[in-house]
């Protein structure tokens, strides 16, 4: 009898142990499963640059992927197996691939002949145009660590093919754009003593000038070639501006801004840079532009009034305003944040979809806190329609909107370089090119 009754308290203190733990377990499978049928659905589940590559035969569903990404829902289990549930929020951070027990996943650009959206490239970094490279964003990968270390790669493999004759009027090197890829390599060539001009359509930062005041950057820890190591996770935008900015006085960097790249013509060892200012003659090119581009517009009546931007500066210039941010991505709910938080302003965020799916996780919390609390409107499946002096309108699932309005910020994406890139030469994966290189991280 009193090995029954042992036996019984073992047997309800395991129950009571395993029974919420398997409820629990099988709740968050149940939520895995729907978000990445409802981001299938959207078409939110595909990749923008690099994302987890998952190899189902070696993946034991431990889960230990979801855990270890900063982002939040990248990933899931669906079925017993790691899944991409949000390919679209992935930035590269690898930390899942780290955190993996038996090597089933690692973070890369997979197989970019289906992909019209990443340059063919060389081990390199070079493309199939001789003396032409890609480093940065540009290239698939996001993060400024990746921008800085392959801004270096490309200029030491340009280079590993000199020397090159002293003077004349080519350079040894252009490098198009001045963010973080771009200024590296830069400093690599004046650490290797090349001759190099950097152009850029606006001043020296790239996407981080885009972003709003004292907004926190993510970066890993990473090398600055004359500089030294970027040892903190997070850097403020002003922080990292001032690197760059000083970088570029102490070491004399030629940039020459509000010179945006036209095209690239010539033959290999002498390629002729075509810019808004002119021409420049080079020995080789690095493109580490951007992937946002020209920011996208609306078409919408009234886009071209003062009130409309397409970029948050500083946000304490919007006390007492009534404020709509358009888009559903990082930089809109960022400014949406920004400006939340300011005394007597009115935020509005309206996207086309129902849901804010593609956004970081940090990002994702403060919002959802926001609107919680009625800090920030949510107009979830509306899209603006037109913009007039004091008001706005937004089509809304149940009619016509007009909403009182004193400023209207749109973060529609941008139009990517991609074009211009073709126009050059530079093949594509999608393309369907005599393709034999993948670039690797």
């Amino acid at each position: 009898m009193e090995s029954l009754l042992i036996w019984g308290c073992a047997l309800l203190l395991g129950a009571g142990l395993f029974v919420p733990y398997f409820l629990r377990f099988r709740a968050a499978r149940r939520q895995d499963a729907a978000r990445h049928d409802e981001t299938e659905a959207l078409g939110m589940n595909r990749p923008v640059g690099q994302y987890p590559l998952i190899d189902a035969n070696a993946c034991i569903g431990c889960g230990s992927c979801i855990a270890a990404c900063p982002e939040g829902d990248v990933l899931g289990i669906v079925g017993g197996k790691a899944v991409i549930t949000n390919g679209a929020r992935c930035i590269g951070h690898g930390r899942c691939a780290e955190a993996c027990p038996v090597g089933a996943l690692k973070v890369g650009l997979g197989d970019i002949t289906t992909r019209d959206d990443i340059p063919v490239l060389s081990p390199e970094l070079e493309t199939n145009r001789p003396g032409i490279f890609v480093a940065g964003e540009l290239g698939g990968f996001a993060l400024v660590s990746n921008a800085v270390d392959q801004g270096r790669r490309a200029m030491e493999a340009i280079a590993a093919r000199g020397p090159f004759p002293a003077g004349g009027s080519r350079w040894d090197a252009i490098v198009v754009g001045a963010g973080p890829g771009g200024l590296s390599a830069a400093l690599t060539a004046r650490k290797l003593g090349l001759r190099c001009l950097v152009l850029d359509q606006q001043a020296p930062g790239g996407t981080i000038l885009q972003y709003p005041r004292r907004k926190l950057v993510l970066v890993q820890p990473v090398e600055i070639p004359l500089f030294g190591m970027l040892n903190q996770k997070e850097y403020s935008k002003e922080e990292l501006l001032g690197i760059w900015l000083r970088l570029h006085a102490e070491h004399d960097l030629k940039i020459h801004t509000d010179e945006r790249l036209l095209n690239v013509t010539g033959t290999p060892g002498d390629l002729v840079v075509h810019t808004t200012a002119g021409e420049h003659r080079a020995r080789h090119v690095v493109l580490a532009l951007g992937r946002r581009g020209t920011p996208r517009k609306l078409g919408v009546p009234g886009e071209d009034a003062a009130k409309v931007a397409y970029r948050l500066i500083d946000a304490t210039l919007y006390k007492g305003s009534r404020v709509l941010v358009v888009g559903g991505g990082d930089s809109a709910v960022e400014a949406a944040v920004a400006m939340a938080s300011q005394r007597d302003i009115e935020v509005t965020l309206s996207y086309r979809k129902p849901r804010l799916l593609r956004i970081k996780k940090r990002n994702a919390d403060k919002i959802d806190a926001l609107i919680a609390s009625g800090a920030v409107r949510f107009a979830g499946d509306t899209q603006l329609t037109a913009i007039q002096p004091d008001t706005i309108s937004l089509a809304t699932p149940t009619g016509p909107a007009i909403l009182p309005n004193d400023f209207v910020f749109i973060f529609a994406g941008g139009d990517p370089p991609f074009p211009l890139l073709r126009e050059i030469g530079v093949a594509f994966g999608g393309d369907q090119a005599d393709i034999h290189q993948i670039v690797a991280l």
